[in-house]
């Protein structure tokens, strides 16, 4: 699960990283390459995360408001051109499901994140309302950026600014040409715009050195800033080389390997409502370092790896496309979530006959 979630979280940071860096180009017309866009995205995301959680939150609690408003202004300034879009076939029922599957595997993800966040909060901190503010924290910005993202990317085409900024440095460029009529204010703005993937890409990092702390129990000895460097380290150069030749590769794999996640939620709501009777004080805090005083996990992997193996035929990706998903559009997030925690009831059952824990 560790180096599964590793590499979802490392993934989508140098996809964030690139983006950022385009949009950096996009706006300098050029002087600064996507190379040093990347750099200067990733070194300041790495600052934030490297400083520790306490800074990461007041950053993440403000910053948003800036990406706001460059949202908005961006849509004002280039709205005008919004309904120009391409013709395309009514949707069907399949392209519907599908296009909520490659949304679900953006969001889900966010499950094997949360408690390295959450796990701050105060104990007395009612869980529905940690529930609400995640939920809402999520669905609020996906929903409405998911829409405007739609509006743009279909009249890209049709607007000969925004394909050629599209052409040369991607979502960065459309953005940039999005602001082109705002002059010099238009710039500062798309500069907001570049540096607002700096929230997801600190966060992601913040979450990956815990995971590599993970990975052995010496690992926990060294300091999570150690990993942090590490990555940062590791990911420049594979994102400057994702924006040169394997970028839209690189995202089609992110897509292909997330649906681990609905997996995970599964087995975690079903050992937790079914197993554990939806009561925390079931749970022993201090076992979290000993194995064996917790359950071998055999149970867990053992439902995901076989609900996987009946959802591959499922899935309906730009690399492969199963038997079944080509009638019903992509139900592998679907099909992973409810196989995993039916598989999950009996497999649970037998590892709690050899460890009752």
């Amino acid at each position: 699960m560790v180096i599964l979630n590793l590499c979802t979280n490392a993934g989508f940071g140098i996809i964030c990283s690139v983006t950022g860096g385009s949009t950096l180009a996009a706006v300098s017309s050029g002087s600064i390459s996507s190379t040093v866009g990347i750099v200067i995205i990733s070194i300041i995301a790495m600052v934030v995360s490297f400083i520790g959680y306490k800074f990461l939150h007041q950053y993440e609690r403000y910053s948003w408001i800036f990406n706001l408003v460059a949202i908005i202004i961006a849509t004002g300034v280039g709205g005008k051109h919004l309904s120009n879009q391409v013709e395309q076939p009514a949707a069907s029922a399949s392209t519907i499901v599908s296009y909520g599957g490659v949304i679900a595997g953006f969001i889900i993800p966010f499950s094997a994140l949360a408690a390295d966040f959450s796990v701050y909060c105060h104990p007395k901190v009612s869980t529905w309302r940690i529930f609400a503010y995640t939920y809402a924290g999520i669905f609020f910005p996906v929903v409405t950026l998911m829409v405007l993202g739609a509006a743009i990317g279909g009249a890209t085409p049709n607007v000969v600014s925004w394909k050629d900024g599209y052409d040369r440095f991607t979502v960065g460029g459309v953005m940039q040409a999005m602001l082109l009529p705002a002059g010099g204010f238009g710039r500062f703005v798309a500069v907001l715009l570049s540096l607002s993937v700096i929230g997801n890409l600190a966060a992601s990092i913040y979450c990956i050195s815990l995971n590599f702390q993970l990975l052995a129990p010496f690992m926990l000895k060294v300091p999570r800033s150690f990993f942090t460097i590490v990555y940062t380290i590791v990911a420049i150069p594979v994102s400057i080389q994702a924006a040169k030749s394997f970028f839209d590769s690189l995202e089609n794999l992110m897509y292909l390997i997330s649906y681990w996640a609905a997996g995970y939620v599964a087995v975690i709501a079903t050992e937790h409502f079914v197993f554990r009777g939806a009561d925390f004080s079931r749970y022993n805090p201090d076992h979290w370092d000993q194995p064996t005083k917790l359950p071998t996990g055999l149970a867990a992997i053992g439902a995901m790896g076989i609900a996987f193996g009946l959802t591959v035929p499922c899935m309906s990706q730009e690399w492969y496309t199963g038997p079944i998903a080509k009638t019903t559009g992509d139900i592998g997030f679907e099909v992973e979530l409810v196989l995993a925690a039916l598989l999950y009831v009996p497999l649970r059952w037998v590892e709690l006959k050899f460890r009752p824990i």
